[in-house]
C-alpha cells in the first residue's frame, strides 16, 4: 500500500555543516597544541692566523708495539724488562736526538692486534721518563 499519493522517493543528502564543525574544532586544537620553534644559528666568524712556520721542529721519539708485544724505539729494537727501563730507552732515544729547546713528542706506533699492556707499559715509561706529550700514530682508511 502505497499512502504517499503524489510524492516520489526523496535523494538521500548528507548533511557538511556538522562535518565542517568538527573538522574547525580539530583545526583549533591542533593550533592551539603546536609549539613553534625557531631554529637558530650562530653567526661566528673564526679567527685567521697568519703565523710563520715553526723554525724548529719538536723532537719525535717514535715507538712501534707489534703485535706479538715487542718494543721498537726510532726502528731499533729494545727488550722490555719494566716501564722503568722502557723509560730509561726513551730517554737515551731523546738524548741521542741532541739538546733541544722543546720537550720530545713521543709517538706510540701500536699495531691493531698488539695487546693493550703493552701500549700501556709505552705510556707508562713515557710519563717515568718525564714526557707528556704523547700521541697515536694512525692510519688513513682508504675511503
Amino acid at each position: 500500500m502505497n499512502f504517499r499519493k503524489g510524492k516520489g522517493r526523496e535523494d538521500p543528502e548528507i548533511n557538511l555543516i556538522p562535518f565542517i564543525d568538527v573538522l574547525l574544532v580539530i583545526l583549533i586544537f591542533l593550533m592551539v597544541t603546536t609549539t613553534y620553534s625557531k631554529f637558530t644559528e650562530l653567526q661566528i666568524t673564526l679567527p685567521t692566523a697568519d703565523a710563520e712556520k715553526a723554525m724548529e721542529r719538536p723532537v719525535e721519539i717514535s715507538v712501534t708495539v707489534s703485535s706479538q708485544g715487542q718494543y721498537a724505539i726510532d726502528n731499533s729494537r729494545v727488550s722490555f724488562q719494566d716501564p722503568a727501563g722502557l723509560a730509561d730507552d726513551l730517554k737515551k732515544a731523546a738524548d741521542a736526538k741532541g739538546p733541544s729547546k722543546q720537550e720530545p713528542v713521543v709517538i706510540i706506533a701500536a699495531d691493531g692486534d698488539a695487546p693493550h699492556q703493552k701500549v700501556i707499559n709505552v705510556l707508562e715509561a713515557a710519563r717515568l721518563a718525564g714526557f707528556a706529550k704523547v700521541t697515536f700514530a694512525a692510519q688513513v682508511s682508504g675511503k
